[in-house]
């Protein structure tokens, strides 16, 4: 069946791009940079806004954009990036479409959602896994990023991805694909919407009958997953654990262990990556339970921000075997809530305030249990304090 979507997305485009000159950044591009200034690519339907993204960060212009096939060019206003008005075929009939680019953060932005399915899955390229342990850490933690260029996998901070390992399961059946949280932003650790990371741990744990020790099948995989290997990638999937688009909200983040993973991709957005149209100036309160020092992951990272942004952005560990509780026990993530739970209670009466949790799922109770006495003293009952916030949107977790 040939739809006009498919019509559409297999159309091509040529762009004239003016203002490139060869550096470090657009040697990374697949064609050269000309002494005469201007550059003649082709580009897919599919892709447009995210080459016109490109384009901007590397400096360039585009001046014209028209269809391979010779119809009339799109229009390119004179002192902006374009909004391409793309004219459909037959000539006469013109669709005006203007490009929702993903990086518009003060519009509505547009939610992808399964743009490809386990029965068709996008095959990725992996080109890093890298360890996230210190040593004397526990446990295995790798950062996973995979190569989205040869297709239209795109997404945003707070969605997940999933991963289907190679291979079948005992009864022959192909494995079924595993969910797991982004760590990047929408742009990518590469800045370039061309990768997506991952914040992959091994599940290990022994088995209650046999004793012995089993291994998770999509975690070993991954953890194992070879530089220059493909993966099958289905998503993007989530519109739980989004990033509010108010550049003014106050975000309160509890994580434990690789639940880190889309608050990094917060954070990256709020201070790491320079937008003109996000510019985070509210606060960013991360709250993150660890066994040992040595399993903060992306410690330097987090650290180095905490010290750039002191007035934007705070940073709270609770290491479990490491540091004792107020009772003398080991310190989790509760206990650290619980220590400014009537803190957080007043930040959440902030209309602007949003709360998230990832991570195991037996860190809910002993929050839920902290929050509850913060609301007492305030004549409330948290769990249905809680419930307003989740009807808000305002109460976001995601835990295993």
């Amino acid at each position: 069946m040939y739809s006009s979507s498919t019509a559409a997305g297999n159309r091509l485009y040529v762009y004239e791009v003016v203002g490139l000159s060869q550096n470090g950044n657009t040697d990374s591009l697949d064609y050269s940079i000309r002494q005469s200034g201007s550059v003649f690519f082709t580009v897919p339907y599919s892709r447009m806004n995210q080459e016109m993204r490109r384009i901007s960060r590397l400096g360039g212009k585009i001046v014209s954009i028209k269809p391979l096939n010779g119809i009339a060019p799109v229009q390119i206003s004179a002192d902006r990036s374009p909004a391409p008005q793309v004219i459909a075929e037959p000539p006469k009939v013109q669709e005006k479409t203007p490009a929702k680019a993903m990086t518009q953060a003060k519009e509505k932005t547009e939610i992808p959602v399964n743009l490809y399915r386990p029965n068709n899955p996008f095959i990725g390229k992996c080109i890093e896994n890298y360890s996230l342990v210190g040593e004397g850490g526990i446990g295995i933690v790798q950062h996973l990023t995979f190569d989205l260029s040869a297709g239209n996998l795109h997404y945003l901070e707070g969605q997940s991805i999933g991963i289907i390992p190679p291979g079948t399961d005992a009864n022959g059946k192909p494995h079924k694909l595993r969910l797991y949280s982004i760590a990047s932003t929408r742009h990518g650790d590469k800045l370039d919407d061309k990768t997506v990371s991952l914040c992959v741990r091994q599940l290990e744990y022994q088995h209650p009958e046999t004793n012995e020790t089993v291994y998770g099948v999509c975690s070993t995989y991954l953890c194992n997953l070879e530089v220059g290997a493909d993966v099958a990638i289905t998503g993007p999937v989530g519109k739980e654990m989004l990033l509010p688009e108010d550049e003014d909200a106050t975000i309160i983040m509890m994580a434990t262990g690789t639940g880190i993973a889309p608050f990094r991709a917060f954070l990256w957005r709020m201070f790491k990556e320079q937008h003109e149209d996000y510019k985070f100036k509210g606060l960013a309160w991360l709250i993150f339970g660890v066994p040992k020092t040595a399993n903060i992951l992306y410690k330097e990272e987090l650290e180095k921000i905490a010290a750039e942004f002191p007035d934007n952005f705070r940073l709270t560990y609770a290491i479990s075997r490491e540091q004792q509780n107020s009772e003398g026990g080991r310190m989790y993530i509760q206990h650290r809530v619980a220590e400014n739970a009537d803190e957080i209670w007043n930040l959440l009466q902030k209309p602007n305030t949003h709360a998230y949790m990832c991570g195991l799922k037996g860190m809910e109770d002993g929050i839920d249990q902290a929050l509850s006495g913060a609301a007492a003293k305030n004549g409330a009952e948290w769990s249905a304090y809680q419930k307003q916030l989740k009807k808000e949107h305002r109460w976001h977790v995601e835990t295993y």
